[in-house]
């Protein structure tokens, strides 16, 4: 009975360990999106000043401003995308998943050890109250 009332305190407590964790990440991510928010007006007015310092100061038009902002937009584009694509599970990754792989081949092979052991445990224990 302690075993059990053990189990259901350690259940709630991460229970409630997992529902603080979600309150806190759900904060976190409201403030991440509006970081993102002012981020994103940060680089569009960043944009616009370029474009008019194209056009006031080096004396390009608007079309020659504008294609110079894009293209460099479209390089960083292209290089994120090339970054993006090249990243691979590294070392730790593959280790973790190989861990997880044996962790829960053991356990399913546990398992059927005692589910066949339980049956003919039984039957021994049947036999030996006939005798």
């Amino acid at each position: 009975m302690r075993t059990l009332r053990l189990a259901r305190i350690a259940a709630e407590a991460e229970g409630l360990r997992l529902r603080r964790q979600m309150q806190r990440t759900a904060v976190r991510l409201a403030i991440g999106l509006i970081g993102l928010m002012f981020l994103g007006w940060a680089l569009a007015f960043a944009h616009v000043a370029a474009w008019f310092w194209l056009r006031e100061s080096v004396g390009w038009g608007t079309s020659g401003a504008a294609a110079a902002i894009a293209g460099v937009d479209l390089v960083i584009a292209a290089f994120l995308v090339l970054l993006m694509v090249r990243s691979s599970p590294g070392r730790v990754e593959m280790e973790a998943l190989q861990v997880r792989q044996r962790a829960l081949e053991s356990a399913v092979s546990s398992f059927a050890l005692a589910t066949v052991l339980v049956p003919m445990l039984r039957l021994v224990v049947n036999l030996l109250r006939r005798k």
